[in-house]
């Protein structure tokens, strides 16, 4: 066996295709963190540079399609990919790209997290790129993760009550992906989400934290079940994971910026090491 083979094969590697955010609270600098922790081996394919803090994004500059292509081919082709996540992806052209990648080198596991609004209200996800992304990435999605505001655009419709959270996971499923995890975050009470399978639900609950800072937690929460898949780790631990990181990246909180400051990625490793 080859020493490339031999990496291989005892290394689980993951790749984030997203936005950068220079605050490192969000995409892809969240996604490697929290690959990181969870001893998972992390790549990247940066979609777009955005310039952003906890008070706002403050510019978006969206890469060439050619540098997209190529940062993919790069990586499929000699680190191998056990899994994958995207993000960011703010124009139809990028998604339909991003989209061709993965069918063209088979990569498998993706999680598609629907990024369409920074925390601080910035939009990252075009309105004409709704309809691609519903055409042309969720069919081939493992599992989808959009929080509720999310689910309400892809479904149009609005999301009130539990009822409605599963409603939406029912419908965002008939969309092609295998798994929907509706996020539950906007709701009153305690945090539930919910993971749909296509024939039965299942309901994932923490105690809620209040804080502004929560910035990047949708990136964070989705790289989470990445990592694990990455690992051979079934969808429902995986999930339960994912839900345990983000909680105590949310608990035990950094507290920086003066805005809606990043989550601590490191929270989960501590309570595993105390």
């Amino acid at each position: 066996m080859s020493d490339v083979q031999q990496a291989r094969s005892r290394v689980a590697r993951a790749l984030t295709i997203a936005g950068s955010d220079s605050g490192g609270g969000a995409g892809i600098q969240a996604d490697l963190k929290t690959f990181t922790v969870l001893n998972v081996y992390g790549m990247s394919a940066l979609t777009a540079i955005t310039a952003q803090n906890t008070l706002g994004v403050h510019g978006i500059f969206n890469l060439p399609l050619e540098a997209i292509e190529l940062q993919i081919d790069a990586v499929a082709t000699d680190l191998g990919v056990d899994a994958v996540k995207t993000g960011m992806l703010s124009q139809v052209p990028i998604i339909e790209t991003v989209a061709r990648k993965i069918k063209q080198h088979n990569i498998p596991n993706l999680v598609v997290d629907p990024v369409m609004v920074a925390k601080g209200g910035a939009k990252l996800l075009e309105d004409s790129s709704q309809q691609a992304l519903i055409d042309h990435l969720i069919p081939l999605a493992t599992v989808i993760t959009p929080n509720l505001p999310e689910a309400e655009v892809l479904i149009n419709r609005e999301i009130k009550t539990v009822e409605d959270m599963k409603e939406a996971a029912r419908r965002i499923h008939d969309f092609g992906a295998k798994y929907v995890v509706v996020k539950g975050g906007h709701l009153e009470g305690d945090a539930l989400d919910i993971l749909f399978d296509g024939q039965t639900f299942e309901q994932y609950v923490s105690p809620r934290h209040e804080t502004k800072h929560t910035h990047g937690t949708g990136c964070t929460f989705s790289a989470a079940i990445t990592a694990e898949l990455a690992k051979g780790t079934p969808i429902r631990e995986a999930v339960a994971t994912a839900k345990e990181f983000i909680t105590c990246a949310i608990r035990d909180t950094l507290g920086l910026g003066a805005g809606h400051g990043p989550t601590n990625h490191w929270a989960y490793n501590n309570r595993h090491k105390n």
